[in-house]
């Protein structure tokens, strides 16, 4: 699992698959909630590949953010 975190843009992606190739995403849900937006990413076959968090800092915990890999500061 990896997760990333771009504070400019209050995002974070939480990667659940080993290797995550570009295109393998075909189908999205979109949950809108108070305080963001979470997409959830399938491939062909419905498994899970990642999530998508818009306004993570109002819907994660601090420390799970803290602990991201920053792709703001790259």
């Amino acid at each position: 699992m990896r997760t990333t975190f771009d504070a400019e843009a209050d995002a974070a992606y939480i990667t659940l698959v080993p290797e995550r190739e570009s295109g393998r995403s075909v189908r999205n849900e979109t949950v809108e909630t108070t305080g963001g937006t979470v997409v959830l990413d399938f491939d062909q076959a419905g498994v899970l590949l990642g999530v998508e968090v818009l306004g993570a800092t109002r819907l994660l915990d601090g420390a799970f953010l803290a602990g991201a890999e920053r792709i703001d500061q790259q």
